[in-house]
């Protein structure tokens, strides 16, 4: 890149690239720059992630950083609550991602009278709920709840054909190991606090 006399020592960029598998972006793009000495930082730009990394940085350490920064970043968006149109706009993205759209629900909100389930849906009125424990957990986690119950806009049951329609969803597994940690975690004898003397 060839130097810019307004803006000396401006940040190289290093080719888009996908980013590792689990994260929320589709690309991330490395900015690297001579006046950055040691720090690194990241942020969300659109549906890429922007990586800043001093400019002497090796290709090792670029990727050992881009992981630590997308890690970072996902424990940080996962903290935030969705409101209702937020959780509402993201289902839309999934069935538009997933499902190429075909699952069109008319509201989906958080609930806090759901104990026992983490979701639930109403086929006839294209209703989506979730419950409010899910707040706080992995994004990927949330995804795939939000697309079990879109999928029940499609299919009623939880049939062979139900399940290759969440097939697509490639963190399926993971999400549904996570859901069986909670519940095995809830059930554990909780023991008493120590006393202190």
């Amino acid at each position: 890149m060839p130097a810019d006399p307004l803006h000396r020592g401006s940040p190289q960029r290093s080719a888009t690239s996908p980013p590792p598998s689990g994260s929320a972006a589709s690309a991330v793009e490395v900015r690297r720059s001579a006046r950055r000495r040691r720090t690194v930082s990241a942020y969300r730009e659109g549906d890429r992630t922007v990586v800043l990394i001093p400019a002497r940085m090796s290709e090792a350490e670029e990727q050992r950083w881009v992981g630590v920064m997308l890690d970072k970043l996902a424990a940080q968006e996962s903290k935030r609550v969705l409101g209702d149109s937020e959780l509402s706009e993201r289902a839309l993205r999934l069935s538009e991602q997933f499902f190429d759209g075909r699952a069109r629900p008319s509201s989906v909100r958080w609930v806090t009278n759901q104990n026992t389930r983490w979701g639930s849906c109403t086929p006839s009125e294209g209703s989506i709920r979730l419950s409010h424990r899910l707040q706080g957990m992995p994004e990927y986690v949330v995804d795939y709840v939000l697309l079990h119950e879109l999928a029940h806009l499609l299919v009623p049951g939880h049939g062979p054909r139900f399940w290759r329609l969440l097939d697509a969803y490639p963190r399926t597994e993971r999400a549904r190991g996570y859901l069986e940690g909670v519940v095995a975690a809830d059930r554990l004898p909780h023991l008493p606090a120590a006393r202190e003397e």
